[in-house]
């Protein structure tokens, strides 16, 4: 039965490889850092983690991690309302809350299944939902499990928004949701104006924190710190998987009675295994780190401003970044994989992204920046770009 499907998949890998688009995953043998080693031994540093405040491999939050597994055991093998909650499931709930000055949290297994349930428990047929373009899959895929009627706008633009604000009075309720930080351009959505058009035309307000939290902000703490938004952002989601420590976990935060219905009704909360203790021991541990100092924040932030402007001064073309995402914009996709893959060859990790992660003409090179990296590996990292950009073309 496998034979046609089989032939079929095998030449549409074939012409992924052929178009030089096929995407290769690399063996890590050691634990996530600014410097990594391979599987063959050989070393690397890494430009392309989310690894934002550098935490991946901090020894308290692995000691955090030990000391919970041995006192709490290794995973739950239960979901939260059966038997899956542990105290220290409710204590990093309070630690989110206070972290987004929210009234309460709910813990999912990541960001992808917290924003793929928290449309559908909350909106019918008889309501609207409000997306940016640019807004991560995970997003998306939420919005088409909900039955509302979907409304879309151009990547921050706000008379789109508010067109579709106006359209979507027809509607008897209304959320805009945004991304935070758009993942492959690195900007900040405009949270004081989308907040201002959401009071103007009674909506609520929903934000993907993931690559905003621990990165924008004053002090880290997200967007509502960078517009002075607290109180007038209805939901956040987020994930533990990215400046929180690099694991795995999700989170959605928020008003008391919205959490309160995804506890009753959210698909991915009540068909998954609480998150396993010692994640939520570490993360716990995370928070308690980032209330005590802000140099991770400062340090990651001074690394993104002294490694965008040697970029410019070299010659490329970067998109404007309000956080710790640099995209290197080289427009063709496969120039982006032999790119990155020179990178690779200099001892660089970077990666090339192309359609459909991105617009189709959009392809460049994604950086990431992390309060890990040192000054001499960002120097590194700006002398491979040059090499390789001048060899490629992309630079004189």
């Amino acid at each position: 039965m496998y034979g046609k499907f089989q032939k079929h998949l095998q030449d549409e890998l074939a012409a992924i490889k052929e178009a030089g688009l096929y995407k290769n995953e690399r063996n890590i043998a050691s634990p996530q850092s600014a410097e990594i080693t391979l599987e063959d031994g050989s070393k690397a540093l890494n430009f392309c983690a989310n690894n934002y405040l550098g935490l991946a491999d901090n020894p308290r939050l692995i000691a955090a991690a030990e000391k919970a597994m041995k006192a709490r055991g290794y995973g739950m093998s239960s979901v939260r309302f059966i038997c899956g909650t542990q105290d220290i499931h409710k204590q990093l709930e309070k630690a989110i809350s206070d972290f987004f000055k929210t009234e309460d949290t709910i813990l999912y297994a990541s960001c992808f299944d917290a924003n793929g349930g928290v449309f559908e428990p909350l909106l019918t047929a008889e309501d609207a939902i409000i997306s940016d373009s640019l807004n991560h899959a995970s997003i998306i895929d939420g919005v088409r499990l909900c039955k509302a009627v979907r409304y879309r706008y151009a990547n921050a633009n706000m008379e789109e928004l508010e067109n579709c604000l106006k359209e979507a009075q027809a509607q008897r309720f209304r959320i805009i949701c945004t991304d935070g930080v758009f993942s492959m351009d690195g900007n900040v959505a405009p949270m004081d104006k989308i907040c201002a058009l959401a009071e103007k035309y009674d909506a609520l307000v929903m934000v993907d924190e993931s690559h905003s939290a621990g990165v924008v902000g004053k002090t880290g703490h997200g967007v509502a710190e960078q517009f002075n938004c607290y109180g007038k952002i209805d939901i956040f989601t987020g994930t533990l998987g990215k400046a929180f420590g690099g694991a795995v976990g999700g989170f959605t935060t928020g008003r008391k009675e919205i959490i309160d219905m995804l506890r009753q009704r959210s698909r991915p909360y009540l068909f998954s295994n609480s998150i396993p203790p010692m994640i939520a021991a570490a993360a716990i541990e995370m928070f308690k780190m980032l209330s005590e100092s802000n140099a991770l924040h400062d340090k990651q932030q001074e690394n993104v401003v002294y490694f965008r402007d040697k970029m410019m001064a070299a010659g490329f073309d970067i998109k404007p970044t309000q956080s710790a995402i640099c995209a290197v914009m080289l427009y063709d996709a496969p120039l982006s994989q032999k790119f990155a893959a020179k990178m690779a060859e200099e001892g660089i990790f970077v990666t090339g992204f192309y359609y459909p992660v991105v617009p189709k003409g959009q392809a460049r090179i994604r950086v990431q920046l992390s309060a890990a990296h040192e000054k001499a590996h960002l120097d590194k990292a700006i002398a491979a770009f040059i090499k390789v950009g001048k060899e490629l073309g992309v630079i004189k």
